[in-house]
Order: C-alpha cells, then sequence, then structure tokens
C-alpha cells in the first residue's frame, strides 16, 4: 500500500509519490499536466526556454490540471525566468547541477516549495541547512546530464541519514512499480522517473527516439561526454548510438578532433541545423537523421518495452508497487 499521508506526498499535495523528470525540452506542458491529473507530480525543464515560452507552458498546464506541478533549473545556467514562473504560480521548484542558496529565499517568498538535486551525503546536509523541502537523490544510473558518479543503491541509505526527517526522493535507473519498492525500503519517500516517461504518448521526443529506448538495453547506454555542443564538461548517459560508435571508435578523440564534426545531422521544426555532437534530443518536428542525434537514456531503459500514455504509466507503477509491498517475502537461503 502506498502511504498516502507520508510527509513527501502532504508536503506536495500529490496522491502518489511518483514524480516526473523534467528531462529538459522532452517533457512538455501535456506530458507534465497528464502525470500530475494521474495523481503523481509533472514536471517541465525550465532551464532553456525563453520567458514567453515557458508563462506559455505553465498556463497550458494550469488550464489541463488544478493540481501541482513542478518546474526545474538546471543552474550550469542562469536561471533567467525563476521569477517569471513563481509569478506565474508555480507550486514546486526543483533545483540541479549547481547551488540554489542565492534562489531559494526568492522561491521561499512566493510560498513554492523547492527540491534540491544532491549526490553525496555532504550535499544533502548543506542543502537542507538551506531550507531545501525534499531533496532528489540521483543515482549514477540515470540518463541525460549526470550529476552523480555513484550508484543509488549504493547512495540513497547515505542520504537518507543525512536527510534525517526531511523527505527523500530517489532517481535514477527506475523504471517499474518494483524500483520504486526498493527505493523505498531504503528509505525514500517518492521516486522520479524520467526515461519511463520519455517513452509516453505525450511526451514530446521522436517517434524513432522512443522506439530506440523500447529497444534498448541497460548495456546499450554510455555514461559519457560525447555530446557536449551546447553544455560542455557535464557527463551525460545516452544510447550508443551510430554517432558515439564511431567517435569511439576513433579513440574518443577530443573536441576539434572528431569524426564529422561539424556536419549537420537534422534540423529543428523551425528548420534550424543540429549538428553532430549536439546536446539537443530530437523531438516532434524535427527532420534529418534522427538516430543520429544525442539519445539520452538511463540505464531504466532495461524495464521498458512499450509505449503507452502517462496515465497508464503512472496507475502501473502505483500498481506494482502495491504488488511488490505486499508480497511476502521470500526466505533466505543458505547453500554449501
Amino acid at each position: 500500500m502506498i502511504d498516502l499521508n507520508a510527509p513527501l506526498c502532504k508536503l506536495l499535495g500529490i496522491r502518489l509519490p511518483i514524480l516526473q523528470a523534467p528531462t529538459g525540452s522532452i517533457a512538455g506542458a501535456a506530458l507534465a499536466s497528464a502525470v500530475s491529473e494521474a495523481g503523481g507530480l509533472g514536471s517541465m525543464g525550465a532551464t532553456w526556454l525563453d520567458e514567453a515560452a515557458l508563462l506559455a507552458q505553465i498556463e497550458t498546464v494550469k488550464a489541463n490540471t488544478p493540481l501541482p506541478f513542478m518546474v526545474n533549473y538546471a543552474l550550469a545556467f542562469p536561471p533567467k525566468t525563476l521569477s517569471a514562473a513563481l509569478q506565474s504560480g508555480v507550486p514546486v521548484i526543483t533545483f540541479s547541477w549547481g547551488d540554489p542558496t542565492p534562489y531559494l529565499p526568492h522561491v521561499r517568498a512566493f510560498g513554492a516549495k523547492v527540491g534540491v538535486q544532491v549526490t553525496n551525503a555532504q550535499g544533502a546536509r548543506r542543502m537542507i541547512e538551506a531550507g531545501a523541502d525534499f531533496l532528489i537523490c540521483q543515482g549514477v544510473e540515470a540518463g541525460g546530464h549526470v550529476q552523480s558518479t555513484t550508484p543509488l543503491w549504493e547512495l540513497l541509505p547515505q542520504i537518507v541519514v543525512a536527510a534525517g526527517a526531511t523527505p527523500v526522493v530517489a532517481a535514477g535507473g527506475l523504471a517499474r512499480g518494483a524500483d520504486m519498492a526498493k527505493a523505498f525500503a531504503l528509505g525514500a519517500q517518492g521516486a522520479v522517473f524520467g526515461t519511463r516517461f520519455v517513452a509516453s504518448r505525450e511526451s514530446l521526443a521522436h517517434e524513432i527516439y522512443k522506439r530506440e529506448l523500447v529497444a534498448a538495453k541497460a548495456s546499450d547506454t554510455a555514461l559519457t561526454v560525447c555530446f557536449n555542443r551546447g553544455w560542455e564538461y557535464a557527463a551525460h548517459r545516452v544510447v550508443r548510438n551510430s554517432v558515439f560508435q564511431e567517435w569511439e571508435g576513433a579513440g574518443s578523440p577530443a573536441v576539434g578532433q572528431r569524426p564529422g564534426e561539424g556536419d549537420t545531422v537534422g534540423y529543428s521544426a523551425s528548420g534550424e541545423a543540429i549538428f553532430r555532437y549536439e546536446d539537443v534530443a530530437p523531438r516532434i518536428g524535427m527532420t534529418g537523421s534522427i538516430e543520429a542525434m544525442c539519445l539520452y537514456a538511463g540505464a531504466s531503459c532495461e524495464g521498458i518495452d512499450d509505449i503507452p500514455s502517462a496515465q497508464e504509466i503512472v496507475a502501473r507503477l502505483a500498481e506494482e508497487f502495491a504488488e511488490t509491498r505486499a508480497a511476502p517475502e521470500k526466505p533466505f537461503r543458505m547453500f554449501f
């Protein structure tokens, strides 16, 4: 059973402790509102949106659902639209990839809840002292730009201990309700699913990209710096596509010496060129060699074998979680 009175659910005003990762430009208003309507907490990445585009997305979510949702900022880039997001009434803000302490008073002034992604116990304690309402514990298995260097199941117990009474949400490599149940057994109060929701009907990901996720196994992903045009010095987990294979086969050469560097692999819906090694994930409306673009994927793709609606994903996760928690523990057996 899911404890709907758990501190995280009460804090965020959600029915189910299932959070959808912002996943940059792939998670749009349709996905965020669908997840929230299903009982979880939908989200959108705001880092790379201009103010007009962000406000339009926020208004769409608010028109689709009265339920809470969150907006994320990767602080490797200035959060230029944070004030606009808060003024529009976003109820939950999350930060990753940087120090959010300069922005926390501003978030609190608007009454929004704030979550911070952490990747070690020292960071967890620091963010609690700074006033974070909840922590997102990211494991190295995550897809996209990966802040962590530690496997989730090793890191999570450390963060839970450091967090004390502050709710902790597990993230990185999760695809099924059984994964969430394992995280709860280690002290988490919620779980973040990224790649699982990228492979959903409402996701803005290109259909070819979604099919690549369904076909991929964990071993088909790599933590790399290959697709760094647009965000340097940040490791990211992606599908080992043709561009990655050629780059790795050439000896993983540095920027300026990579095979086909500067080549155009496709075009955005508005006709802008997308270059080889660019950090842009393929979205609906893009054309060209979709497979050759940056296909962000967590190790969780191992557990993804279809492209259902967001509502179905949330319901399935909740059902699998409940079934796993209700199942009797298997007796421990020793073999000699």
